[in-house]
């Protein structure tokens, strides 16, 4: 891919870096971020049968809100008999407001007929009271939700504690996990690559440049992803905007470190910047320019996902690389090229100085190291990497309700008290919504094993929706079993499908099987051929691509170890494998291109050998701080208190930390070594026998200078 220069000039540059800018500046205060109405379904499979009842069950009574599930607990021993007859009356008002607003969900507040507004547990200790909530999203119930609590614990009798759970509390706390996460994960994220960029350049100005550059590509990555989401109409949520920021900030810092770690090597060329920076773009901008695409492409394959969100976090984040690329690549050089080679100070790059590939670094000193014996590095290294892996053996994936959250926030610790004193599933009950006779599938739910109760709670327009609440334990396997044999007694009722959350985590696992099973094939076919049109080698393409399979492999395996023995976590979010593959992949292979395009920039020179020890040497150091920065960006995602974003944010850290590490340092070099021109293959690196400027080529392992 050949980069333009034709904005890298003397009377130029200034105004396309002023106009970018603008233009960026711009639309983030002009149009800001697409809003949307978030939908139930955004998560669910689509045509899941989970899916379809929670779309059946919207067009119902009670479709334009929820429910929350009050627990009522004696602080001592039994609720008191005129404690029990208070919270009825006050259970009792408050369903009949909910009536006249239009918002009751079939419940008629103890009518006769109807449920007693307040049931007592056995034991006594307890007392439950399902209450209708307005709100129809987690945005909304998030303040109706902390309005209820705070009313009924000011109302409760002296000695009965109050704790509110059920689908609309469950929904509120999950919300909550991002009220205000937008700006902290933006603050978390700048500030890590504003330190490392210092520690990187220990320059008190050059970090600045980068940092303001990526930064506005951040923010306007994410109103233009917005907006084309808004467009096609494919869903997101905040963590869609979340990750996208990790991943802007990540690819476009590493964009901004390779660009002007080249930019200072061409300064000790050219006395003239503009034609230093010319050089820079051209070189690095054919690596960055391709890795950008590879990793377009392996982003744009979550298109083909079944769940709505993971197609709209594919989208969002081919958008957010674009922007990233764009402004690494036009206005970033602009800007450092209005500046002087003051901007550097105090390690000020001057003509003359030797450029970092004809140094004695500690990155030649590995590459000598593994030329001497390239074989066993290749061999000690495979086995560290399949001895990583060892830990997929044990992976379990599937988080229930509980298991979400690295705080656990009310409504599940409420649901584990209520599952103390009533049915396990009475906090959050499984649904089956039906068009069929509600009595015919009261008859056949009723007989399966795990059922507690059933009950038909509204029918309207031809459409039921029966409540059946299991004996099991939310998320257990029991209560999955429970799921299967539920839908195995309606077979044969016609029109009827099994909802809630039990449902659909059964769904959602067999969702992303099937999505690891239809992406990840695809994934790695476009990276190889992306590889293959840049490199036009078969050998090569196919090497880095499986390397960075093995170093997913051996980052998961690691991982698991990690969420097991240090962070207690049980299971791994059924999601994680395929967003931390595609990412891992995706960005892996771009340290792969970084150095395997420099090699071949070498090798006409000094032959295959002597080229990827130079590339190492020339890379080395620029690879692996990106590396550390965008390891530690993603790392950044363990501020929110969502299990899933920790535990992708730590795999794709182990992840990139080994690839910079060990497989980019070591594995491929030490594998290239051993292959020399057929690492190329099938194209043909001509190497003349001398170096240019006439002095003989450098040996493997030789001193250049």
């Amino acid at each position: 891919m050949r980069m333009t220069t034709a904005h890298i000039h003397r009377r130029r540059s200034w105004w396309v870096a002023l106009i970018m800018i603008v233009i960026g500046l711009g639309a983030i205060a002009g149009l800001g971020e697409a809003e949307r109405s978030p939908s139930p379904t955004d998560n669910r499979p689509v045509a899941a049968d989970s899916t379809t009842a929670l779309e059946l069950q919207g067009t119902l009574p009670q479709g334009e809100g929820s429910t929350a599930i009050v627990l009522f607990t004696a602080e001592s021993g039994r609720l008191a008999p005129a404690a029990v007859t208070e919270l009825t009356q006050q259970i009792t008002a408050r369903l009949a407001t909910s009536a006249g607003t239009g918002t009751a969900s079939g419940g008629n507040g103890g009518a006769a007929g109807g449920p007693p507004p307040v049931t007592v547990s056995q034991d006594g200790t307890a007392a439950l009271a399902v209450l209708p909530v307005s709100g129809t999203d987690a945005t909304e119930n998030i303040e109706v939700i902390k309005t209820l609590r705070a009313e009924l614990r000011a109302q409760a009798p002296d000695g009965v504690s109050v704790q509110v759970t059920g689908p609309a509390a469950i929904q509120a706390d999950l919300g909550a996990v991002f009220d205000g996460a937008d700006v902290n994960l933006l603050i978390a994220t700048a500030s890590v690559v504003a330190i490392l960029l210092l520690i990187t350049y220990r320059s008190p100005t050059l970090w600045l440049i980068p940092l303001i550059v990526v930064g506005i590509a951040d923010r306007l990555a994410a109103v233009a992803a917005t907006h084309v989401l808004k467009t096609f109409d494919v869903a997101w949520d905040e963590s869609t905007i979340g990750i996208l920021s990790v991943l802007v900030f990540g690819a476009g810092t590493d964009y901004a470190l390779l660009l002007i770690s080249r930019y200072r090597d061409e300064l000790r060329l050219t006395p003239d910047r503009y034609a230093a920076m010319t050089a820079a773009v051209r070189r690095a901008g054919e690596a960055i320019l391709s890795s950008a695409v590879t990793v377009v492409l392996g982003v744009l394959t979550l298109l083909l996902s079944v769940f709505p969100s993971t197609r709209g976090l594919g989208l969002s984040s081919a958008v957010g690389i674009v922007v990233a690329a764009g402004f690494a690549l036009i206005v970033l050089p602009c800007v450092l090229v209005l500046f002087g080679r003051w901007v550097f100070w105090p390690l000020v790059p001057h003509v003359g100085q030797a450029q970092l590939v004809d140094t004695r670094s500690v990155w030649r000193r590995v590459g000598d190291q593994v030329a001497a014996r390239p074989r066993t590095f290749v061999a000690v290294t495979l086995v560290v990497l399949a001895g990583m892996s060892l830990g997929l053996t044990q992976v379990r994936t599937g988080l229930s309700l509980s298991d979400q959250f690295l705080r656990t926030p009310e409504a599940i610790t409420a649901a584990e008290r209520l599952g103390q004193s009533f049915p396990a599933g009475s906090s959050d009950p499984t649904v089956v919504i039906t068009k069929s006779d509600p009595k015919q599938v009261l008859a056949a739910v009723e007989d399966v094993p795990g059922v507690a109760s059933a009950r038909t709670s509204v029918t309207a327009g031809g459409i039921s929706q029966v409540d059946v609440v299991l004996t099991a334990a939310p998320g257990s396997d029991a209560a999955e079993q429970s799921v299967r044999d539920l839908r195995t007694a309606l077979a044969a009722v016609p029109e009827s499908y099994v909802g809630g959350t039990e449902a659909a985590s059964l769904d959602e696992a067999a969702g992303n099987s099937r999505d690891r099973l239809v992406i990840f094939p695809v994934i790695l076919a476009l990276v190889v051929g992306a590889l293959l049109v840049l490199l036009r080698s078969v050998t090569a393409s196919v090497i880095l691509v499986l390397t960075v399979v093995a170093t997913y492999l051996a980052a998961l395996g690691a991982s698991w170890w990690l969420f097991t023995g240090v962070f207690g976590f049980e299971a791994l979010d059924g999601g994680a494998p395929l967003t931390t593959f595609l990412f891992l992949v995706a960005l892996g292979v771009d340290y792969n291109i970084f150095l395997v395009t420099r090699a071949q920039e070498e090798a006409v020179a000094h032959g295959s050998r002597a080229g990827m020890l130079r590339a190492l040497t020339a890379t080395g150091g620029v690879i692996t701080s990106a590396g550390i920065l965008l390891a530690a960006v993603f790392a950044v995602l363990g501020v929110l208190p969502l299990v899933v974003l920790a535990q992708i944010g730590v795999i794709i850290c182990v992840g990139v930390l080994l690839d910079t590490l060990v497989v980019r340092t070591v594995l491929v070099p030490a594998i290239a070594v051993v292959l020399g021109d057929r690492f190329w293959w099938p194209r043909r690196l001509a190497a003349p026998a001398t170096a240019l400027g006439g002095q003989p080529a450098t040996p493997v392992g030789s001193d250049p200078r």
